[in-house]
């Protein structure tokens, strides 16, 4: 007899490599036939409930990193909530409207302006859904489980009509109205942006101070006085309608180099220092409130420019005059309203001046920086030319600059109902307690909600015009559009008429003659998306609302997070989620932005193809997601280490219980060795350690509980001596049946 076959070798049918991109498509596929997913939710039926809600991703191209950490993440808790007790269903959905879709298809050669409107955003819409497609099989592809077969997609008709509901309920409590503001406006797109369409990038721009002549000085002033502005955007000179000053700052009229100024008393020595005055004389003093009315002579037109007292005023920077656009600027909007000034935006769609900036008709605004200076210079009103590099906001989409402009928009009015908001914020549980105070101050700073947008492809603002131009928007009308769309779909607002798009023998006092038009607008994607509490979560019999779970990465307090209080509380006066749960960015191993450019991107099909999904979500647990994470080849080759070890700890384990019946062979704890009981105590505090940190969404650190009991408590202390027992002693040994009992409880838990 061989001494081999002395021996209590242990055997196991669990290969010893785990092949993990061939063996993980063979166990997807079984799931799917048993249907894994449907067991899980009918086992659970009538369990307390656990909503995660998935905010929808954008439907264009294959997913990448950042998406695989987002739906891993949701799909651990939502498991982790499975196995607790609770019916925890996961519907994932798809945000498919927008301006990159139309981007796409131009960049394909398609002429949007030589076909029907409904022509082009059914072209919008296969995209769209193509990509939805692509996307849901890369998910599937991490071991994500859900309603792959029933997803929710902000095109769907009946989505489409639950955001018209939305916006009606909005209407009717008088939230909605159109107003002439300036906003964010990219020529790039030639549409309204909103803030959470908005990044900053550093640029470099022209810093000019300019001399405005004292035309009426009210007594004061002599008109051989001037008022010294300072701007960086010498393109809203043209659209200056007036100068803004503190009302409580002194300021002083000085004398240099034989000419007379007027400039805030507390920045003189920076002004003088900035232009190169020298010889500067004061010669009197004012209050700012004594400046009020004032006027002085545009240095380029033949008109006036009225001086205004603003709050907004300060002495960061500048002269204590500020240059007034109210066409341009938010609080330049403000002060000119109080003082009934027209908003003079002579700047079209495309950011090319209008026949409103004589001498510069035609020009695009940038461009015009220049002209426009030069004019200044010629009219001899330019003080100082300087450059600087500052932050600007810039179109997310597009990548190009934006300006403020003054155009015809539909607004939400938050200001109507901000307290409520800020509230209902309070009462929710934020994972990351700054996120609470970060969504906080955003809702209390910001301005109204431009939620018109000037593009094609997305859901038509179901607004009608009478034949006094005034907007119609009624509860029957509504109710009337919402049905359409849920039969036939939004497009079906370009097809027909306004006349037959209202109900049948419809009369409104605007249309005595039973005129009517339509706008054609549509409204902004964030409210697409943050209608969908109400478009999913109260629409699906298996869904609850509010949402226990709202979890998307940290650029979503702008955008979804934002979006979705805001329409919940202006509907139902409450928040659409309980609990809120941020993640940061995905880098690469050296902290940096991954991009094309850089060749930093790790795609997670390659990584499927090369280790395996499961790969990516042990990585995935590897790291505190709460922060932005780091991710390269390397890492991965590490975490995949990590997992050979705990596979092939289990794998020995397996082979080590073949033999084992628990009910036969199990010892009862009390009857165990001192360092068998160990191991068990060991176990169940990681047990309960590894709850805990479930409970807190701290995925990390059980990784690293879980890889350290493999390493330590086991291989290098219990399995280390184990080798010399389980294979050895005879086979109903107590030593031997003694260490299978731990061996069992470890492969259990």
């Amino acid at each position: 007899m061989k001494m081999k076959e002395t021996l209590q070798l242990g055997q196991t049918e669990f290969p010893m490599r785990g092949n993990l991109p061939v063996r993980e498509e063979q166990w997807q596929a079984d799931w799917k036939t048993v249907d894994m997913y449907g067991q899980r939710q009918k086992l659970n039926e009538g369990k307390p409930t656990f909503v995660l809600h998935d905010g929808p991703p954008f439907a264009n191209g294959n997913i990448h990193m950042g998406h695989a950490l987002n739906k891993i993440s949701k799909d651990i808790i939502v498991r982790y909530k499975s196995m607790s007790g609770y019916r925890s269903p996961y519907v994932p959905g798809w945000d498919t409207h927008g301006l990159p879709i139309e981007q796409v298809l131009t960049n394909k050669g398609i002429k949007r302006k030589e076909m029907s409107l409904a022509d082009y955003r059914r072209l919008c819409e296969e995209y769209a859904l193509e990509q939805v497609n692509i996307q849901r099989e890369d998910f599937k592809r991490l071991g994500v489980a859900g309603e792959w077969d029933n997803p929710y997609i902000t095109l769907n008709p009946d989505y489409e009509a639950a955001q018209i509901r939305v916006f009606g309920k909005m209407a009717e409590k008088g939230y909605i109205y159109k107003g002439l503001k300036p906003i964010y406006w990219s020529p790039s797109s030639e549409s309204s942006l909103a803030e959470a369409e908005i990044e900053y990038k550093d640029v470099k721009s022209a810093s000019i101070y300019v001399a405005f002549k004292v035309v009426d000085g009210k007594g004061l002033l002599d008109n051989d006085t001037s008022f010294v502005i300072w701007t960086t955007t010498p393109w809203t000179i043209p659209a200056n309608l007036g100068i803004t000053v503190n009302a409580d700052y002194s300021y002083v009229v000085i004398e240099a180099d034989g000419a007379k100024f007027v400039v805030a008393k507390d920045l003189l020595e920076k002004v003088s220092s900035e232009i190169g005055w020298e010889n500067v004389t004061v010669l009197n003093e004012l209050k700012g409130s004594e400046l009020e009315y004032m006027t002085a002579q545009h240095p380029l037109y033949e008109r006036t420019s009225l001086l205004m007292v603003g709050d907004h005023v300060t002495l960061d920077a500048g002269t204590g005059l500020v240059h007034t656009a109210p066409g341009h600027g938010d609080d330049d909007f403000i002060v000119g309203q109080k003082y009934k000034l027209n908003v003079l935006s002579p700047v079209d769609s495309k950011g090319v001046f209008t026949d409103e900036a004589p001498g510069f008709e035609g020009v695009f605004y940038d461009k015009g920086n220049k002209l426009i200076t030069e004019a200044l210079n010629e009219k001899g009103a330019l003080l100082k030319l300087d450059f600087f590099t500052h932050s600007y906001p810039h179109d997310w989409r597009s990548k190009k600059p934006v300006i403020f402009r003054a155009t015809p928009q539909w607004f939400a009015s938050i200001q109507d109902f901000r307290g409520e908001i800020l509230e209902a914020v309070e009462g929710v549980e934020w994972v990351q307690k700054w996120g609470k105070t970060r969504l906080y101050n955003m809702v209390r700073d910001r301005g109204d909600w431009v939620i018109s947008r000037q593009r094609a492809w997305g859901v038509p603002l179901p607004i009608f015009y009478g034949e006094n131009g005034e907007p119609i928007i009624t509860p029957e009308t509504i109710e009337h559009v919402a049905n359409l769309f849920a039969e036939f779909g939004s497009t079906v607002w370009f097809e027909r008429e306004a006349k037959d798009l209202l109900p049948e023998g419809f009369t409104h006092e605007f249309s005595p003659n039973g005129i009517f038009t339509k706008e054609m607008d549509i409204m902004d994607v964030w409210f697409d998306s943050g209608s969908s509490h109400q478009a999913v979560l109260a629409a699906r019999e298996n869904l609850t609302y509010p949402a226990d779970m709202y979890l998307e990465g940290s650029d979503q307090y702008r955008g979804w997070f934002n979006s979705s209080i805001t329409t919940s509380v202006a509907i139902n006066g409450i928040a659409p989620y309980k609990t809120v749960l941020s993640q940061g960015m995905v880098l690469d191993g050296e902290g940096r932005k991954m991009s094309k450019s850089l060749g930093n991107t790790i795609l997670p099909s390659k990584v499927i193809k090369q280790m395996g999904a499961d790969i990516i979500r042990l990585w995935v647990s590897s790291v505190d997601a709460q922060s932005d994470v780091r991710v390269s080849d390397e890492i991965l080759k590490q975490v995949s280490e990590v997992y050979r070890k705990i596979r092939n700890t289990m794998r020995f384990l397996l082979a080590n219980t073949s033999d084992f019946k628990p009910a036969e062979h199990g010892i009862k704890y009390d009857d165990l060795r001192s360092v068998d009981k160990y191991l068990l105590i060991r176990l169940n505090q990681l047990v309960g350690a590894v709850e805990e940190n479930y409970e807190n969404y701290d995925f990390s650190s059980n990784y690293q509980l879980i890889n350290n009991f493999c390493t330590v408590d086991l291989s290098q202390f219990y399995l280390d001596f184990a080798k010399d027992v389980v294979y050895i002693e005879a086979e109903n040994a107590y030593e031997r049946r003694a260490m299978q009992t731990v061996f069992y409880e470890v492969l259990k838990k």
